[in-house]
């Protein structure tokens, strides 16, 4: 039995497991989590890890948020350099660093259907181009390309493009993200973070927003806080926050699928899809989906879908490392 090492790395958390690939996919034998900004990087996350397991691995791989260049990445929203040498000396076997959303491109080829939720069936093209993004602490996006025996993931740095806003209200919101950050990604609004700026947004305009909201927000995750009186319709700030936020979160899978070409499917994962997927059946969400003007009837032939599985990125990451590992059994 080869057991493998795999790492789903976030601005927040930090997901290990040993792992291995059978017949039936992959098998989880062992998880943890750790808190990211807890350490100075994250090869003394896997030395803890390997410590406590107790366990040699055949290999290893990291999906990591930001762009991997020559093996090695500059993570944008922690204070690390990452090194696939410095890791590889960690954990004792080859490593392979991976942008975090190729590592989650991939755990959705091994993600079970009953843990998606279909918004939007479409007609799937065998084998064509699937895309894949999700907000979090940032906005990732990455691609999967048959090759003509399996697909393959493409990083991208998408969420780090310009924010489109559609309509009046959008254009004011890019107006005030513009007087504090100047150049507005997509990631300033569709995020965690950028959820609870629009929230702070909307509170500047005059729309009301409770005491109750104000002091959960002091002692809890704001995206968290927001999400959860926006679906209670109990905060009318709240509420309108999560109707821009899916808004712009919609247009934006609508883009990703039109630059792609992403007749395979798109594919909405990160940790915040799940737990608002109440907001993202609502109409309002595939519309923005689908309005493409002439290419509209085109992107209702694009299946849509939410992925449930938390630990897609760690499903992929482990995909890959089981590669690095050796031949898959029989």
């Amino acid at each position: 039995m080869k057991l493998v090492l795999a790492g789903d790395v976030g601005g927040t958390k930090t997901l290990l497991a040993l792992a291995q690939r059978g017949r039936r996919g992959i098998t989880f034998v062992e998880e943890a989590r750790f808190a990211s900004a807890a350490y100075p990087g994250l090869a003394p996350i896997v030395t803890e890890f390997l410590a406590r397991v107790r366990t040699p691995v055949f290999a290893a791989c990291f999906g990591v948020p930001g762009a991997v260049l020559d093996g090695s990445c500059r993570t944008p929203n922690l204070p690390w350099l990452l090194t696939e040498r410095e890791l590889s000396a960690a954990a004792g076997a080859p490593v392979r660093l991976i942008n975090d959303f190729a590592a989650a491109a991939l755990g959705v080829l091994v993600t079970p259907p009953e843990r998606t939720a279909v918004l939007q069936p479409g007609e799937p093209a065998r084998h064509g181009p699937r895309a894949v993004l999700g907000a979090g602490t940032g906005l990732g996006e990455a691609l999967l390309f048959w090759n003509g025996r399996r697909y393959r993931a493409h990083p991208t740095e998408g969420g780090h493009g310009s924010f489109a806003p559609e309509g009046e209200l959008q254009r004011e919101l890019l107006a005030h993200l513009e007087a504090e950050f100047g150049q507005v990604s997509v990631e300033r609004v569709v995020s965690g973070p950028g959820l609870a700026r629009v929230y702070r947004f909307l509170v500047g305009r005059g729309v009301p927003s409770s005491s109750e909201v104000a002091h959960e927000l002091e002692l809890d995750d704001a995206g968290a806080v927001i999400g959860r009186h926006a679906l209670a319709h109990d905060d009318p700030a709240c509420e309108q926050a999560l109707d821009v936020f899916a808004a712009a979160y919609g247009a934006e899978a609508g883009n990703l699928a039109l630059r792609s070409l992403a007749t395979g499917g798109v594919y909405v994962a990160g940790g915040i899809a799940a737990k608002v997927l109440p907001k993202l059946r609502d109409p309002s969400f595939l519309a923005a989906f689908n309005r493409k003007g002439r290419m509209s009837d085109l992107m209702r032939t694009i299946p849509l879908a939410v992925v449930l599985e938390e630990r897609t990125g760690l499903l992929g990451a482990a995909l890959e490392a089981a590669g690095l590992a050796g031949p898959v059994p029989a």
